[in-house]
């Protein structure tokens, strides 16, 4: 009876560790979104910088 006590406080650990390390990925997929968002933001300011100079610099050749 005592190795299935044990059994089960480990398991109860194991669990705990479990939903502690669920919350920590779910709040960094949370912050990997909002960067990615970001990400797409400055490629489109990068884009629109780079058909900027494509221009100017076409316009002088």
């Amino acid at each position: 009876m005592a190795v299935k006590a044990r059994q089960l406080a480990h398991l109860h650990s194991q669990l705990t560790q479990l939903s502690h390390n669920l919350a920590t990925t779910e709040n960094l997929m949370r912050m990997t979104a909002v960067q990615a968002e970001a990400m797409r933001g400055l490629g489109s300011w990068h884009a629109g910088l780079f058909m900027a100079a494509s221009k100017v610099l076409g316009e002088e050749s």
